[in-house]
């Protein structure tokens, strides 16, 4: 199943694009700007903007096309070429084509060659922010349907403990808690936009807790990949205080994030007649 999220702000095609993507067509080896092109980020169907490839599965093939040994999962189709005895992929949102995949090549240890166009593609800057305000299920809620959040994971954060699991987190005696990663392309939402969105579906004056979900693990929290956020966030919370909300969020440098078991995931879109129970009600504030 496919997670991610899909951007939603495509330009239209342009004639070459167009050749590619909807009649089939290749670009010429080499030409592509992706070719060798390595940052890091996420690659989506430049059609409808599905995501399509994480970074971290590109390799340098030497062939003149970019290549991904691996896709996102349920984001390609594959069926075969009618004109040549290949294996041909698509976008599994829009039928768009991408290219070809090969396999046995031995390029990688996937031993797989998605051998796609660039102009099929585009690279979007991807970001990540950590947040923990009480059970991770209205959490993930609040930031699942936002636009600009690529992807929502549950999670375990700022303990002690290796690979916990939500039984071992649950007894309070890892120092983890209960948290949300957050990865946002930063063309549509910022850091900060986010920062407000969590400081409005939870009560930072609440210690060791939210509603009615009590103990260390259930803190407000926000785990800082870097200065940058750090520093937002400190600007943030004096901006609270200066309203009389006594904030007692804790701010810390980002650690080891585990994903918590499968059935929290997105708990909420798999228990819609759950959804009135949660204790995340949004609040809006006068940020002004």
């Amino acid at each position: 199943m496919n997670e991610w999220k899909m951007r939603r702000d495509m330009p239209p095609l342009n004639d070459e694009e167009r050749r590619v993507l909807v009649e089939s067509g290749t670009e010429e080896a080499g030409s592509g700007i992706y070719n060798d092109f390595f940052r890091d980020g996420l690659y989506v169907c430049r059609q409808c903007g599905a995501p399509l490839y994480k970074s971290e599965d590109k390799f340098k093939t030497g062939c003149g096309w970019p290549g991904f040994d691996d896709a996102i999962a349920g984001a390609v189709e594959r069926r075969p070429d009618l004109d040549r005895p290949w294996t041909e992929i698509l976008c599994a949102n829009c039928g768009g084509h991408l290219g070809h995949v090969f396999e046995g090549e031995g390029f990688t240890p996937k031993n797989t060659r998605h051998c796609v166009n660039s102009l099929s593609i585009a690279h979007i800057a991807i970001e990540s922010a950590i947040f923990a305000g009480g059970c991770f299920w209205g959490v993930e809620e609040a930031f699942r349907h936002t636009e600009g959040v690529l992807l929502t994971r549950a999670g375990y954060t700022g303990g002690i403990v290796k690979n916990p699991s939500y039984r071992d987190v649950r007894s309070g005696n890892t120092g983890h808690a209960e948290a949300v990663k957050v990865d946002f392309d930063p063309e549509i939402i910022d850091f900060r936009k986010l920062l407000r969105l969590f400081f409005e579906i939870h009560d930072p004056s609440q210690l060791d807790g939210q509603g009615p979900d009590k103990g260390h693990q259930y803190r407000s929290a926000v785990f800082y990949i870097d200065d940058g956020q750090r520093n937002i966030a400190e600007e943030t919370i004096s901006q609270l205080r200066s309203k009389d909300i006594n904030v007692v969020t804790e701010l810390k440098p980002a650690a080891d994030f585990y994903p918590a078991e499968d059935y929290h995931q997105d708990y909420f879109g798999k228990n819609p007649e759950k959804l009135p129970e949660s204790c995340h009600v949004r609040r809006e504030i006068d940020w002004d």
